[in-house]
């Protein structure tokens, strides 16, 4: 049973590193957001492909601000915050149980 415990630890600390990963690619894009960012710069087309399938259905859904402030952004990090504190701990639990 360690074996099993071992191998769903190794996918709880990738899902981890997954997780804030896309955490700080959130925020890059954000912080790029607020300057008027050169559209044929690899990294931020990289990050518009990233985060634009996660963002553009939040941001359909939310209500728009009257300064044009976009509130997605902060939507994600919010729901990557509530995966790393349930998922995350929830799966390591498991794996530390089984040992």
């Amino acid at each position: 049973m360690f074996v099993f415990s071992n191998f769903l630890l190794t996918i709880v600390k990738i899902l981890e590193l997954v997780l804030w990963g896309y955490f700080w690619i959130i925020i890059a894009r954000a912080v790029i957001s607020w300057v008027n960012p050169d559209p044929f710069n690899p990294i931020v087309r990289f990050l518009y492909r990233a985060t634009e399938p996660v963002l553009r259905p939040i941001r359909h859904r939310l209500p728009t601000m009257a300064m044009g402030l976009d509130l997605s952004p902060m939507v994600v990090l919010l729901a990557i915050y509530i995966l790393e504190g349930f998922l995350v701990a929830s799966l390591r639990d498991l794996a530390l149980s089984l040992r």
